[in-house]
């Protein structure tokens, strides 16, 4: 295929950006977005110029690190995947993809399509785990009965791989179904109850300090996330708030 490409340059946060465009030729419908992003980049090493600079890691869509905004979705034009997993069999010969970073307040851009989502750290750090009594007397968490349902449901809030997909995506730049899966993977289990009224109060106080914006169910989050989070997340996080405020 041969593309032309509309990719977002911006040399760091105080430097005003602007769209360029590249022309890339012979690339396979069977290659990765993420390897035709290195094939222009060898491009353009080799005619002397700057690399794009974007965020990759595993590469199998695990580390929620490619974070692109592609023909202006996050992740692209597939469902239930990552920029890494997405390939280049969706588009066709002759497209042109508009490749920019995630935009938010709280993600200010490093440089081209690289955004510091370090706030997602931050509101982690707030109350995102579990204090472990280490003394010895620590019991075994097998002995803990805990029903299939609650189970299922807290893994399936644990799968966040914390992207920003949702944050990119929503028109508010909420964050609340990021937050809202990282608190129901420990309200649903016995070991989260210890904290659960600090960790809520903590976490969501320190997601408005970073600026994102509130949800209006406007359900774009859930499309775009690539592990399929669901906004019952969002209203589990509500009541466990308005439980821990009463």
């Amino acid at each position: 295929m041969n593309l032309t490409l509309k990719i977002w340059r911006q040399k760091d946060s105080s430097t005003k950006g602007q769209m360029v465009d590249y022309k890339v030729t012979e690339i396979s419908e069977h290659m990765s977005f993420l390897e035709m992003m290195d094939v222009l980049n060898e491009q353009l090493v080799n005619a002397g110029e700057e690399p794009v600079a974007f965020d990759h890691d595993c590469r199998e869509g695990i580390c929620g690190m490619c974070s692109m905004y592609i023909n202006g979705e996050a992740h692209g034009p597939d469902r239930g995947v990552t920029t890494c997993q997405l390939h280049m069999r969706m588009f066709k010969d002759g497209d042109t993809i508009t490749i920019e970073p995630f935009r938010a307040a709280a993600f200010p851009v490093v440089k081209d399509l690289v955004v510091d989502r370090s706030s997602f750290d931050r509101i982690q750090h707030a109350g995102g785990y579990i204090s472990v009594n280490t003394s010895g007397n620590t019991q075994d968490a097998n002995s803990i009965p805990i029903s299939k349902h609650a189970a299922d449901e807290a893994m399936d809030a644990a799968t966040c791989i914390g992207c920003g997909a949702c944050v990119a995506t929503c028109k508010n730049s909420s964050a609340m179904l990021f937050v809202g899966a990282k608190v129901s993977q420990y309200a649903l289990l016995p070991q989260g109850q210890v904290e659960a009224a600090d960790r809520v109060q903590n976490m969501v106080a320190q997601m408005d300090l970073e600026g994102f914006g509130n949800c209006t169910n406007t359900g774009a989050c859930e499309v775009e996330c690539p592990k399929g989070i669901s906004l019952d997340n969002i209203a589990r996080m509500n009541r466990e708030l308005m439980k821990a405020n009463i």
